[in-house]
């Protein structure tokens, strides 16, 4: 069975999401670590109340690189095949992701390449689309910038704020992590360029 690891900074709602699937059979893989890099994030608390090994790699005042060779000792500690993102708050450095090539997935709330970065859903709102979303993507060493696996939109209400955008955002970012896990777990897949095809076609 493949193992995933998961990282994350604060809550965890994605975390949590990933894992009910693990639990409900809707993907067939085991969360091997929960990795938090800030001691106060309830998701790693979550995660221990789950049974889980969760474990603290606090990265306060240390180099990115460095810091980053110590979340890759851990996941090899625990044999992961894959490395999910999960409100993860920290760019990882180019060597992180050579070590995990196209083996590091993260989702973004908005429908990528658009607002790239922080506070995605206000910078939707500021521009005035009327459609947002949540996208799932690979890993490389730029900001939100690697192969798409998976996307949803999101309608832009007149009376939406910040808030409200992003909770219904945030529904679908539950539903497309787990289907992106799967498509990269199966491996079904090819990168051609910027394209995540079909195995096959």
């Amino acid at each position: 069975m493949k193992r995933l690891g998961i990282l994350l900074s604060g809550r965890g709602s994605n975390f949590e999401a990933i894992a009910d699937s693990v639990a409900a059979g809707r993907i067939h893989a085991a969360i091997a670590v929960v990795i938090s890099n800030r001691p106060e994030a309830r998701g790693l608390e979550s995660a221990a109340q789950r049974g889980l090994n969760a474990v603290l790699l606090p990265s306060k005042g240390l180099d990115r690189e460095i810091y980053d060779r110590s979340v890759v000792a851990e996941l090899r500690r625990n044999r992961v095949d894959l490395v999910c993102l999960a409100g993860y708050m920290r760019l990882l450095s180019a060597w992180f992701v050579r070590e995990y090539p196209s083996r590091i997935l993260n989702i973004h709330p908005s429908l990528l390449p658009g607002f790239p970065g922080l506070d995605a859903q206000h910078q939707a709102l500021e521009y005035g689309v009327k459609v947002s979303g949540c996208t799932v993507h690979f890993v490389d060493e730029y900001l939100d910038a690697g192969p798409i696996i998976a996307q949803a939109v999101v309608p832009v209400l007149d009376s939406d704020n910040a808030d409200t955008l992003s909770a219904r955002i945030l529904e679908q970012e539950h539903r497309i992590y787990t289907e992106a896990i799967n498509i990269v777990l199966a491996g079904n897949y090819r990168i051609e360029g910027r394209r995540v095809l079909p195995a096959g076609r």
